[in-house]
């Protein structure tokens, strides 16, 4: 019978509180945020008998959440802001937030970091917060050559790190978090476990898809100071690429934004909810996560969680948590400086429909005449030698497009200004 009886513990400023809690609960809802939102508990308390004291503002509550017969979880610690006492009957309402980048980090800063790396960045907001920090091995010795925190916050900075690095900035316990949104792992380089969740867990789910008309990659450019001259890098794979407007300083910075984006892109091709029964504990936000029951599409796709609630009350306790698409880590790739088509002003295509009663043979065309090149395939339908013919030919005038558009008039900084991506936030 206890595999199915909820239990938790919450304790204030270290006293353990849950005797004089369980009775008067009424419902517990702890909301679990991945980026800079705070995470929130809310307890709604029964005060029918005017005998519970109000929390002040300001204590720490921390709270373990689950069930009789698998022990409970921790869930961090979190600080009351808000309280309120209503009735009648008499209730007592608080709301408790953990350390939130955008209320504890709003002053603005005037820093300068040159030949450092992304880890000791960290370390120093952290620092000047009063935090320990954790910074993934994957992003600790990134190397950054030069970059300013002018009139920013540490809130703002750390958001644009963020994204530039496609990595998540919260803090957790009083510690400042630094990790990448694809990695499904701790601070300490632990590996978070897969989720493996069924359709028979659950009692509401909502999928949604939209890839049509999706980017096929994403490019950036950067001003290559040796040659006085703006080049490209691009993620995914050239045809409908996003272009980001920022003209990077550097190869590497453009490389990373491009990255960066892309997987930002690819994350949110299909996103997934899901209400489960009862509630698990054990799934946190960057969870990975594996669904069983439910269309081939859906159970073929690897998750990652982004929020999860967790909820206590005459329901039971049930858990809601919102996926995103998992994707693996790619790469930028520098494009082409040369035509490697010169001259080219068309493309043919041949093919032979050896299946049919009269073999027909022929070849397609895009372009013009002047100057063709053959495709070395033969196709097997006139159709497929034409659609070749065709997506070549695009490729070729599109990689034309980027050398010509490279080729215009650079991005130059203005004096003192050598990083072009510190946009005000």
């Amino acid at each position: 019978m206890s595999a199915h009886i909820p239990a938790f513990r919450v304790t204030i400023e270290d006293k353990d509180i849950t005797a004089i809690v369980s009775p008067r609960l009424i419902n517990l809802t702890l909301t679990l945020c991945r980026g800079d939102e705070s995470d929130q508990l809310d307890l709604a308390l029964d005060d029918s008998d005017g005998k519970l004291a109000m929390p002040p503002r300001g204590a720490q509550i921390a709270l373990a959440l689950g069930w009789q017969a698998s022990g409970l979880v921790e869930m961090g610690k979190f600080t009351v802001d808000e309280v309120e006492h209503s009735g009648a009957p008499d209730t007592i309402t608080l709301r408790a937030r953990s350390a939130n980048l955008i209320d504890t980090f709003k002053q603005q800063q005037e820093h300068s970091f040159h030949k450092t790396t992304l880890g000791a960045i960290i370390e120093a907001i952290a620092f000047r917060n009063e935090l320990a920090s954790g910074v993934s091995a994957r992003l600790r010795d990134t190397a950054i050559e030069h970059i300013d925190q002018t009139h920013e916050s540490d809130a703002a900075f750390l958001r644009r790190l963020g994204r530039k690095y496609d990595a998540v900035a919260t803090v957790k316990n009083d510690k400042l978090l630094f990790i990448p949104i694809n990695d499904s792992r701790t601070a300490s380089g632990k590996a978070l476990p897969v989720i493996p969740i069924t359709r028979a867990l659950g009692d509401g789910h909502r999928y949604h898809s939209a890839e049509s008309d999706a980017y096929t990659g994403v490019r950036a450019f950067w001003h290559d100071e040796r040659y006085a001259r703006r080049r490209s890098v691009v993620a995914g794979v050239p045809g409908n690429s996003k272009r980001l407007r920022t003209t990077f300083a550097s190869e590497a910075d453009a490389r990373a934004a491009a990255v960066a984006e892309w997987q930002r892109i690819l994350r949110g091709l299909a996103t997934f909810e899901m209400n489960l029964a009862l509630g698990n504990p054990a799934v946190f936000p960057q969870s990975p996560v594996t669904v069983q029951g439910f269309k081939p599409e859906i159970d073929a796709t690897d998750w990652l969680s982004v929020k999860v609630t967790h909820s206590l009350g005459g329901n039971g306790f049930t858990t809601r948590v919102e996926f995103e698409t998992k994707t693996e880590a790619v790469e930028a790739e520098r494009e082409d400086e040369k035509d490697p088509d010169e001259g080219v002003t068309g493309v043919v295509a041949k093919w032979k429909d050896v299946a049919a009663k009269k073999k027909k043979s022929g070849q397609e065309m895009a372009g013009t005449k002047a100057k063709l090149k053959t495709l070395e395939h033969l196709y097997k339908s006139k159709s497929g030698a034409k659609r070749a013919a065709k997506i070549a030919w695009n490729h070729i005038k599109e990689v034309r497009d980027i050398i010509r558009e490279n080729s215009e008039e650079p991005w130059k900084p203005e004096p003192g200004d050598t990083s072009p991506d510190n946009e005000a936030e």
